[in-house]
C-alpha cells in the first residue's frame, strides 16, 4: 500500500510526523566567522512543521567553505551560535539534521585565505562566488595520498560538533560537485592512488568519511545526500549504475539513517537505486538549481515509486508553513529569486503562513 505525505515515518530514533522533508539551500545569512544568526534561527523555526529540517550546507573545516557567508561546525563559537537555532525549532517542535558541506575544489582564495583542495588539480568548470563577486574556479592543489583521510574525518568532527550544538543528526553532502562528488567523478579524479581509478577507489573517500561519522555520532544520526549521474561544476561520472549501486553497497553495511538522492539521472537508474537500497531513501524530484518547483504530484508519484520520504526546496523558501499547504490543497506562494542569496531579512524572514477564510 502507498504512504501517504502526511503519514508518519521512524527515522533512526526519530518519529517524523510527516514525509515532508526541508531540502538543504544555500541561503548566504551567516554572520562574519561563519557564525548562526538570530535571523536564522527564526528562519528555520517558521519551518519547523515539516517532517525533517536539512540545514543549509554547513562548512566542516575552512578550507572545505566554498561560499562566502556560509556557517561552519568547526569552532566553539560556531558551536555555541548553533545552539540557539536548534532550540528554537524543537521549540516549535520540529527536528532539523545539519548538512556538512565540504566545497573541495569549488572555492576561492579570496573567500577562504587558502588555496582550494580537491582529489587532482583539475580546475572546477564555471565561476565561484567570492566577497567581490564571481570569480574563474581556481586550479585546486591535489591532496597528498596521506592527507586523504583527515578530510574524511573533518565530516565526523563537525558532526560531533553538530550534535553538540543540539542538531538531532547530520547529511554528509555527498552531491552538486563538492568533494565527495569530486572523487565520484572520473573526470575531477585523476588519482592513481587506492582513491582513484577503479569504481572501489573512486567510492572509497565517500564511504570513509561516511563510516567516520557514523562512528562519531551513530549510524542513526547520519545521513548522506547524492546526485547520480550529476553534472555539477563540471564533474562526470563514468558507469553511473556500477558506481553507486556499488557504492550503496558499501554504505549499507554501515546502516545510515537515510540515502538522499537528487533526480539527476534516468528514472530507471534511479528506481533500481531504490531496490538496492536497505533504508531510508528520501528522494527530490527536481533537479538542483532548477526552474521546477516539487508540487504534490511529483512527490505522491514517488511515494508510489518506493521513496518513503520527499524533500522540497524552491517551496520551502516562500511557504514556511508547506505541510499545510500540500495538506489543505493552498496554494504554493512564488518566491523572489532576486532575494535568494541578497542577505538580511527581506525574502527569508518575510514570507507569511497562508490565511484561510474564517
Amino acid at each position: 500500500m502507498n504512504q501517504s505525505l502526511f503519514d508518519s515515518h521512524r527515522l533512526g530514533d526519530l518519529v517524523l510526523p510527516n514525509r515532508v522533508v526541508m531540502a538543504p539551500m544555500t541561503r548566504v545569512r551567516a554572520a562574519s566567522g561563519g557564525l548562526a544568526t538570530p535571523s536564522m534561527a527564526t528562519y528555520y523555526a517558521q519551518r519547523a512543521t515539516a517532517g525533517l529540517i536539512v540545514s543549509e550546507g554547513v562548512q566542516p573545516s575552512l578550507v572545505g567553505q566554498s561560499n562566502p557567508g556560509t556557517p561552519g561546525l568547526y569552532t566553539d563559537e560556531q558551536v555555541a551560535s548553533w545552539r540557539p537555532v536548534t532550540a528554537a525549532v524543537h521549540a516549535n517542535g520540529g527536528r532539523i539534521f545539519a548538512q556538512i558541506m565540504h566545497g573541495g575544489r569549488v572555492s576561492h582564495p579570496d573567500t577562504t585565505g587558502l588555496r582550494p583542495v580537491g582529489p587532482s588539480a583539475v580546475a572546477a568548470v564555471g565561476d565561484v562566488f567570492t566577497p567581490t563577486g564571481p570569480q574563474p574556479a581556481p586550479m585546486p592543489r591535489a591532496l597528498e595520498t596521506a592527507e586523504v583521510p583527515e578530510h574524511a574525518e573533518s565530516y565526523a568532527a563537525a558532526a560531533r560538533r553538530a550534535v553538540d550544538a543540539g542538531f538531532d543528526g547530520v547529511e554528509i553532502h555527498g552531491a552538486n560537485g563538492y568533494l565527495i562528488s569530486q572523487f565520484l567523478s572520473s573526470n575531477a579524479n585523476l588519482r592513481t592512488d587506492r582513491y582513484g581509478g577503479s569504481l572501489a577507489n573512486r567510492v572509497r573517500f565517500a564511504v570513509e568519511a561516511v563510516a567516520a561519522t557514523v562512528d562519531a555520532v551513530g549510524a542513526a544520526r547520519t545521513g548522506i545526500r547524492l546526485s547520480p549521474g550529476g553534472t555539477f561544476w563540471g564533474v562526470e561520472e563514468r558507469d553511473v549504475p556500477e558506481l553507486y549501486a556499488l557504492l550503496l553497497a558499501e554504505l549499507a553495511r554501515l546502516e545510515p539513517a537515510y540515502v538522499h538522492l537528487e533526480c539527476t539521472a534516468d528514472e530507471e537508474v534511479l528506481v533500481a537505486l531504490r531496490r538496492a537500497w536497505p533504508g531510508t531513501l528520501i528522494m527530490n524530484p527536481s533537479l538542483p538549481m532548477s526552474a521546477k518547483q516539487v508540487e504534490r504530484a511529483d512527490a505522491d508519484r514517488w511515494l508510489g515509486l518506493g521513496a518513503e520520504l520527499i524533500s522540497f526546496g524552491r517551496a520551502y523558501l516562500s511557504n514556511p508553513d508547506l505541510v499545510e499547504r500540500l495538506r489543505t490543497g493552498a496554494p504554493i506562494a512564488p518566491a523572489d529569486e532576486a532575494t535568494y542569496f541578497q542577505g538580511g531579512d527581506t525574502g527569508y524572514l518575510t514570507y507569511a503562513a497562508f490565511q484561510h477564510a474564517a
